[in-house]
């Protein structure tokens, strides 16, 4: 039954999401860049409203001119000249690492601007009041006003775009920059469409902040929700986008008179509040050839630190594993506060093995990794409570989570590069939204420890046994035949499928095995802090995961660990805030410096070690330095 009041509030939530996919819209068809950060974008702006509006005593009216006027369009304009803009001259790949890489980075300035605090006081930009409509309805100003601005911006954006010189040279700047460079003004239009999405952004999130309440990775995560909407368009036709989002609207809010028994109520207030996720989720899995044509490096080009290292075993092949087993028990001598905060290092670190696993050995970006370590600590959870011995549900509980990882890789199948990463995003968001949010899966949950492992140093120990198997599991899987044809498949599917390797198969494989080793992962977190917490295995957190593995290297199980030690001692070590912004800087600059630190490293590593050879290179000729670059390719392959 439909009911004309419930849609009318349906409007104002549809209206907001139809700005932001026009935002993400706008950006994508001027730029040719999916912009993740957008959900940051309009986080940030909100907290500066809520600062001019509630701290320093500015109206309404006036913040919002300068938050909307200024800071939100100066946001886009400083990225671009100073993230994309470089990105693009030099060609390298990771844009889309990029835009990820802005999303932590403004995540960590809010954090450490506004201590991640939630409000529930934002300002309102709207008017009050409403207007009467025949049937006793009333339909208020506020969205009256939204709706004139979602069909201006959107009918203005698409004559625009389709009707105008200025669409054309869009089009050609999208299509080929370099060549359109030198007859129209590539950078000023790419810079302009970066202003004008970060000011759409902005919009949402002042809009969106009053209606949800005010919280950094709660709100993020509401936002990047509205990428169905996105999806549902294909990225390029706002009518379908604005369309889709005052549908997805209305159907939120026509749930809201639907009761069913009380046993199903709760998943019926589910599917009410979380409509958004779910058309992302079934957008992305139902709309027919999404994203075959996609023809972005797999990988991000995360991977790509030179010709040299494309089939070279990755460092852990050759890893004394003693001298890194004595590295990592040195939080055993730790007084008991440290000892305790170290325990969170091998649980991270094994969450962060899993995504070398899928994204550097297999090139296949996924984002979902919060989701797969939740649920392999819910698993184990609830295994232990119904009276499985503690040691068996701890390797249960994660081994339950590989039928999901392996029901995510059929999708891989047909998904890669953007399409890849949503896809994996919204598992997670999904399994947020539909299990760790209800209390009929999480309440009541009671992790302790068993006899033997109370203590923090025998439970590190056992955490230290555990990441040793994780890692002795991936360097199986790097080595001898099958490593080489993760590497085939990172590469080049199309060489990989020629050399006769069933490409589909080993992308099942790999998503089944990430996703157990990220469930055992956070079957460890759990029992190391004695409670499930569902803010641990948060959708964004586990983007700001991917980019500190990212940074690190992501093609190394060594830089994974070491990155889980960096992230963990930050935190403990400084104010909240601080780890997001140098994960989102190293993830900035990852473009111009591929293969994260770890290459730079080896990189240094390589060169320290080769005095001889370089003694050598200097007294030849230019060619003769050629021929031995040549040599040493062959003799690292």
């Amino acid at each position: 039954m439909f009911y004309a009041g419930l849609a009318l509030n349906g409007l104002a939530i549809g209206c907001v999401a139809a700005l932001a996919a026009v935002g993400l819209l706008a950006t994508y068809r001027v730029t040719g860049v999916f912009n993740i950060a957008f959900g940051s974008n309009a986080v940030f702006c909100a907290y500066v409203m809520w600062q001019c509006v509630r701290v320093w005593r500015m109206p309404v009216a006036v913040a919002a001119l300068v938050v909307l006027g200024i800071v939100a369009p100066g946001v886009g304009l400083v990225l671009e000249r100073l993230v994309y803009r470089p990105l693009r001259r030099s060609g390298a790949s990771g844009l889309l690492v990029a835009t990820l890489g802005v999303l932590v980075l403004q995540l960590g300035l809010v954090f450490l601007l506004w201590g991640g605090r939630s409000y529930v006081d934002a300002p309102s930009l709207l008017p009050a009041g409403s207007v009467r409509l025949p049937g006793a309805l009333t339909l208020p100003y506020a969205t009256i006003v939204e709706l004139c601005v979602v069909a201006l911006i959107a009918v203005l954006l698409t004559f625009l775009l389709r009707a105008t010189r200025v669409g054309l040279m869009v089009r050609a700047v999208v299509d080929d920059r370099d060549l359109a460079a030198a007859l129209v003004p590539a950078d000023r239009l790419a810079a302009g469409g970066w202003a004008f999405g970060s000011f759409l952004a902005g919009v949402a999130g002042v809009l969106w902040a009053p209606i949800y309440h005010l919280d950094p990775y709660s709100l993020t995560l509401t936002v990047l929700e509205t990428m169905g909407v996105a999806v549902l368009a294909r990225l390029t036709s706002l009518p379908v986008a604005v369309l889709a989002a005052l549908a997805i609207g209305i159907g939120q809010t026509e749930l809201t008179a639907v009761h069913p028994p009380v046993r199903w109520q709760g998943l019926v207030d589910a599917f009410h509040t979380n409509l958004f996720v779910l058309v992302l989720f079934a957008a992305l899995m139902v709309v027919p050839r999404l994203g075959i044509r996609d023809s972005g490096p797999v990988g991000g080009g995360l991977h790509r630190v030179g010709a040299r290292r494309t089939s070279n075993p990755d460092a852990i092949s050759r890893l004394p594993l003693g001298a890194l087993s004595l590295v990592l028990a040195l939080p055993l001598f730790f007084d008991p506060a440290d000892l305790r905060a170290s325990l969170a290092v091998p649980a991270l670190a094994v969450v962060f093995v899993s995504l070398v696993v899928a994204t550097g050995y297999a090139g296949q970006i996924s984002l979902g990794q919060a989701g797969y370590a939740g649920l392999g600590a819910l698993f184990m959870a609830k295994l232990a409570g119904a009276g499985v011995p503690w040691l068996l549900a701890l390797f249960v509980g994660p081994l339950l989570v590989v039928p999901l990882g392996w029901l995510t890789g059929y999708p891989a199948i047909h998904r890669r590069g953007l399409y890849l990463a949503l896809t994996t995003f919204a598992t997670a968001a999904v399994v947020a939204r539909f299990v760790f949010a209800q209390p009929v899966f999480v309440g009541g949950l009671v992790v302790s420890r068993p006899a033997g492992f109370t203590d923090d140093h025998w439970f590190y120990g056992l955490e230290l046994a555990c990441l040793l198997l994780a890692l002795l599991l991936v360097r199986s899987l790097h080595t001898g035949p099958l490593g080489r044809a993760l590497v085939a498949l990172r590469d080049s599917e199309a060489a990989a499928v020629s050399a006769g390797i069933d490409v589909r198969r080993m992308k099942v494989f790999v998503f089944a095995c990430a996703a157990g080793l990220a469930g055992l992962g956070g079957a460890l977190t759990t029992s190391a802090a004695q409670a499930f917490n569902p803010t641990d295995f948060d959708p964004v957190q586990g983007l700001v995961w991917f980019a500190a593995v990212a940074v690190w290297g992501v093609d190394s199980a060594l830089g994974a660990v070491v990155g889980a030690a960096a992230l963990v001692a930050v935190d403990v070590g400084t104010v909240v805030g601080v780890s997001g912004l140098l994960i989102g800087i190293g993830a900035v600059l990852l473009g111009r410096f591929p293969g994260g630190i770890g290459a730079a490293v080896r990189r240094a590593g390589d060169w320290l070690a080769r005095p001889r050879e370089r003694a050598v290179s200097r007294r030849l000729s230019p060619a003769g330095r050629a021929a031995a670059a040549r040599v040493r390719e062959r003799r690292v392959s």
